[in-house]
């Protein structure tokens, strides 16, 4: 019983000085990190301004990653709605020698050519019709508003599903009256400009070309009514675009701190040019030190207006674009480029009337032509200003 009494105080006396010896260690480590830092501080470099570290990454789920990239796409939309007051929700069309419009042909010929079979048979089979008068009653009820109450209950009258396989049943069915008053409520609620669409599905006789062309006006039709859509929320988007997007960029940022990164690069860049370019000035002629005191921070305002002309000079494809202007980089990229048109033009005006005679400069039309001929051969030309030899290569201008 001794020797084990003896163990338990030499094993209490090892933790104990192992306790002790990591403490010390800790002590130590925080001694050299207090030292390493007040060796920092007096350095030059320690006068700039510190900024905090990124978030790390974290693992995402296949669920947040959708839930993420649809309020991103919302965002896009209504901050596209907002700021381009020409927007509008176009066809899609796809490339002619593209696999998906090849696919896609293959799969609607099959459908149709199905239909045509079912159709032709003795006695006819309506099971794939009745699925499309399905489909043209839903969507048909989606162009109706909530006052509509007439138009929707005449929709749903005509169009009854369970009706309308009851007689496919008993032999009764009469697709041609359905598809003609089909053809009625389209040229109801359709716009003015699709009239003559309408209009020409009456001149089809054959049931399934008519099923097929009924579905491409309606798809135009949607179109329509999106872009009816847009034209109607645009004025309450931009009273609330904004606060609106303040809000998805925040809830952005909750899910993945780590996705403003490019932005604060972008800020933290312009504020150091800032101070770099203060620091000069500030400087004394003959090269020597600066004076004692500090120079002054640079206000927000100050590094906003920079950092936003930085994009102007922005190289898009070494450089990824800061995230909370993304949206707008093919008109930074716009802006840029007519830059670069009128520092060329400029020069080109500078060197032609320090170079030529009087006579000519004094000329009533000598400088719009000018201007015209040097806008004419930079049409469709991305040119940067870094190329030495622009001027140069530029054909002779005479009047």
């Amino acid at each position: 019983m001794s020797e084990n009494l003896e163990k338990s105080h030499l094993n209490e006396a090892g933790k104990s000085q192992s306790n002790d010896s990591e403490q010390g260690l800790e002590d130590a480590m925080d001694g050299s990190e207090v030292a390493l830092q007040k060796k920092k501080s007096g350095s030059p470099s320690s006068q700039r301004v510190q900024r905090p570290h990124s978030s790390p990454p974290r693992f995402v789920t296949v669920e947040e990653l959708l839930e993420t990239a649809k309020g991103v796409t919302n965002m896009a939309l209504a901050h596209e709605i907002v700021v381009n007051g020409d927007f509008q929700i176009k066809p899609v069309a796809l490339p002619e020698d593209s696999l998906e419009k090849k696919v896609k042909e293959i799969v609607h010929k099959a459908f149709w050519d199905c239909l045509s079979v079912q159709l032709s048979e003795d006695p006819p089979t309506y099971d794939h019709a009745i699925k499309l008068l399905g489909e043209i009653k839903e969507t048909l009820l989606s162009f109706l508003l909530p006052g509509h109450t007439r138009l929707r209950n005449q929709i749903t009258e005509v169009l009854d599903l369970d009706l309308i396989m009851q007689e496919a049943e008993n032999g009764a069915l009469d697709i041609c009256k359905l598809v003609e008053f089909i053809i009625g409520m389209m040229g109801t609620l359709c716009a003015p400009a699709r009239d003559e669409e309408v209009k020409k599905l009456k001149d089809i006789k054959e049931i399934v070309p008519l099923f097929r062309a009924i579905f491409s006006v309606l798809d135009l039709m949607k179109v329509d009514m999106a872009n009816f859509a847009v034209s109607s929320i645009r004025p309450h988007l931009m009273q609330q675009s904004v606060e609106y997007e303040r809000k998805k960029f925040q809830e952005l940022l909750e899910k993945q701190p780590n996705s403003l990164d490019f932005v604060t690069q972008w800020l933290g860049e312009a504020a150091d040019d800032l101070m770099n370019q203060k620091y000069k000035n500030a400087l004394p002629a003959g090269g020597g030190a600066a004076g004692s005191g500090d120079s002054p921070m640079p206000s927000p305002a100050a590094v906003q207006n920079y950092a936003y002309l930085k994009l102007l000079k922005w190289d898009h494809l070494q450089q990824p674009f800061p995230e909370t202007v993304l949206m707008d980089q093919a008109r930074f990229r716009e802006l840029q480029l007519q830059l670069e048109h009128l520092t060329v033009l400029g020069a080109v005006l500078l060197v032609t009337f320090s170079m030529a005679a009087s006579d000519i400069a004094s000329q009533a039309n000598f400088a719009e032509k000018l201007k015209m001929i040097v806008k004419i051969l930079l049409t469709d030309m991305h040119l940067p200003l870094s190329n030495p030899d622009l001027l140069r290569n530029l054909p002779c201008l005479r009047p």
